[in-house]
């Protein structure tokens, strides 16, 4: 094999290695959203509050995204909102029933990571289905 060649291999072999542990390494920084005592029953006109804290590295953490989303029994959006946890990593969600129907309604809380490690972020999420019932 001519020298060209063998740099050429090395050259080759080494890009191979150097983008297999870049790929690696970007996706550690996982936060994920955690539910505390979450009620899955509500009436018709009742404030639904979800109380919860962002696990990071397992302990809470501020200034991470999230965001929340509720869909309706017939799939279309109650609710889409961004924010971040609080300074103590906790945050709290809140949306009215007033003007809804009966059914099933999901909520999904996605953490979006810190904002300096967005770029390497793991976007975690952990879903809620809640029943709104007639008074």
């Amino acid at each position: 094999m001519t020298a060209y060649g063998k740099t050429f291999m090395i050259a080759w072999t080494s890009l191979l290695l150097l983008s297999g542990g870049i790929t690696n390494s970007w996706a550690t920084h996982i936060s994920q959203p955690i539910l505390i005592s979450p009620k899955t029953q509500y009436t018709i006109g009742e404030s639904v509050i979800l109380h919860g804290w962002v696990n990071y590295n397992d302990q809470a953490t501020a200034d991470v995204l999230l965001n929340f989303k509720v869909t309706r029994p017939d799939g279309s959006t109650l609710a889409d909102q961004s924010y971040p946890s609080n300074s103590e990593g906790q945050f709290e969600f809140k949306f009215e029933t007033g003007n809804e129907t009966p059914g099933s309604y999901q909520i999904t809380i996605t953490s979006h990571c810190l904002e300096i490690h967005r770029y390497a972020c793991t976007y975690k999420n952990q879903s809620l289905t809640i029943q709104l019932k007639n008074p």
